[in-house]
Formats: C-alpha cells, sequence, structure tokens
C-alpha cells in the first residue's frame, strides 16, 4: 500500500509537471502566432489608407455637417459627395495609392444651395480643383496648392477629406494593444504644415483609423479626429459619423453619412466640368 501511494504521489506530480508544461506551451505559441500575425508597418499604413479612402471602385454619401463654435451657435451644412478611384490598388495594398476623383454637390444652407466643387485628387502632388458659384453663374479652376485649409468653413481640412500622402511623413509604430495600432508620424517637411506631429490609433480588424491626435509646433496637442460611429455596408467597414476638434478655438465640427453606396458604377464624364452647371440628379439622390 505504501509502494501504491507513493507511486500515484509520483504519477500526480508528473502530470502536474505535464499539465504545466502544455500551459506554457500553448501560452508561447499563442505569442508567437500573434507575432507572425503583426504586419509590417508599410502593410499597416496602406491598409489603413486603402480602408479610410479607396473602399471599393467608387462610393456616394449623403452627408450632414454640423459646426459648433465656442458659444455653442451652431452651423449647419448638408452636401452629397461622389467618389471615382482611377487607380485602385485592389486587396493587396502593393504601391502607391492612386487618383481619385470627387464631385461634391452642396443642398443647404441656402446661400451656399447648389454650388459643386469637383476635384481631382493627385496624392502626391497638388489637386485640380474646380468651383461653380451659382449666384454668378460662374464655373473657375480654383489654385488648390494649399490642402490644409478649412473645408466648407468647418474644423475639417481638405486634406482631411480626401487623405494626406502617406509618403509626406515618416511613421513610427509605437505601441501595439488587443485592439490597436498606434503610429506616430512626422512630416518630411514641417515648413508646409501647421502641425509637429500627429498619433494615429488604427484598429486591428478593420483598420480604420478611429482615433488622431495632432500636436502644434510647441508639442501641444490643438487637433482631435474620432470616429464616432462604424458600420459594415455592402461588406466595408464604413465611418458613419466622425468628429473633429479644435481644442485652441473650443470649438467642433461633426458629420454624419447617410445613403452610402459603393460599386455604383459611376460614369467618369460625371466628374467634369460640363457638369459644374448640370448636377447628375439621379446620382444625386
Amino acid at each position: 500500500m505504501h509502494g501504491m501511494r507513493v507511486n500515484m504521489q509520483l504519477t500526480s506530480r508528473a502530470a502536474h509537471y505535464i499539465i504545466g508544461a502544455v500551459i506554457v506551451f500553448l501560452q508561447m505559441l499563442c505569442i508567437c502566432q500573434s507575432y507572425a500575425a503583426t504586419p509590417s508597418l508599410e502593410e499597416i499604413i496602406r491598409k489603413t489608407e486603402h480602408t479610410a479612402y479607396y473602399l471599393g471602385k467608387d462610393g456616394s454619401a449623403h452627408v450632414k455637417m454640423i459646426i459648433t463654435d465656442s458659444q455653442g451657435r451652431e452651423r449647419k451644412r448638408r452636401f452629397t459627395i461622389l467618389r471615382l478611384d482611377e487607380q485602385a490598388n485592389g486587396q493587396d495594398y502593393a504601391g502607391p495609392a492612386g487618383d481619385q476623383k470627387y464631385y461634391l454637390y452642396i443642398s443647404y444652407p441656402s446661400d451656399l444651395k447648389n454650388t459643386v466643387l469637383l476635384v481631382w485628387k493627385h496624392p502626391a502632388s497638388d489637386d485640380d480643383r474646380w468651383l461653380y458659384l451659382p449666384a454668378l453663374d460662374l464655373a473657375k479652376r480654383i489654385v488648390a496648392s494649399d490642402k490644409r485649409t478649412s473645408f466648407l468653413g468647418s474644423d475639417f481640412l481638405y486634406e482631411d477629406i480626401s487623405g494626406r500622402d502617406v509618403t509626406a511623413d515618416t511613421h513610427q509604430l509605437i505601441e501595439t494593444t488587443n485592439d490597436y495600432y498606434v503610429l506616430k508620424s512626422v512630416p518630411r517637411e514641417p515648413d508646409t504644415v501647421e502641425f509637429s506631429e500627429y498619433t494615429m490609433w488604427i484598429h486591428r480588424q478593420t483598420f480604420l483609423p478611429v482615433k488622431v491626435e495632432y500636436l502644434d509646433k510647441q508639442g501641444k496637442k490643438y487637433r482631435v479626429y474620432e470616429a464616432l460611429a462604424v458600420e459594415t455596408i455592402q461588406g466595408y467597414p464604413t465611418v458613419t459619423r466622425s468628429r473633429m476638434q479644435d481644442l485652441a478655438l473650443r470649438q467642433e465640427s461633426i458629420m454624419e453619412f447617410t445613403r452610402i453606396k459603393y460599386d455604383r458604377e459611376i460614369p467618369e464624364d460625371i466628374f467634369t466640368e460640363r457638369y459644374l452647371r448640370n448636377p447628375p440628379r439621379e446620382l444625386l439622390r
């Protein structure tokens, strides 16, 4: 009996060691798989750019914008935006982002109604822009050398809407959490922009940037972007409500997106000057 007791103790102890070893092995395996699954910095950047600005071959949305100043006063904008990708990268995210075309039709307020902005986006150079002013019945080409100006008088900048060229900054992966890749980016030509750096939180599953914080030249946080709502539309993770805060001016702008559609087969000739005066009503509904 004594011998059996000793053998049972040894067997129990051995089983304990074996179970412990298996647990450690599984933990190490999970860690190794986690590291193996982590994409490269370049892949994170390209996937994020694609998800933020290049979903589908084309797209459209109705947008309501609310601009709230430091006194709590509100200004509202309503517009419809059409987008066409000229050189989409597909799902491999290889190479630089391609050119895009945007058609923006303003329906509210009344003093801006029927105003049209046409943009041919070139990520690595200045955009081509045209503006139609219905009050003057004037269609003209406008200077687009400064992408970091206010978009329709809001706290969003033109570059926030169409996207910043990823090669304009140096990027560093500073943290990986359970939910986010956290990147810090610094402009290669600091004299051309008003910020010194920005930090971006990228959702690991969708590769959507859900928060961006900008620091000014003194290293103080002054602008904050947040994705407030995300939905899956036609299989694409899509921001349906976003906010930009100007902490220095103590004001914010919120954009709400509805009637979002992808892969509509939007004709390319819509994005030409002749449609500035003749909006494509069927596509803007």
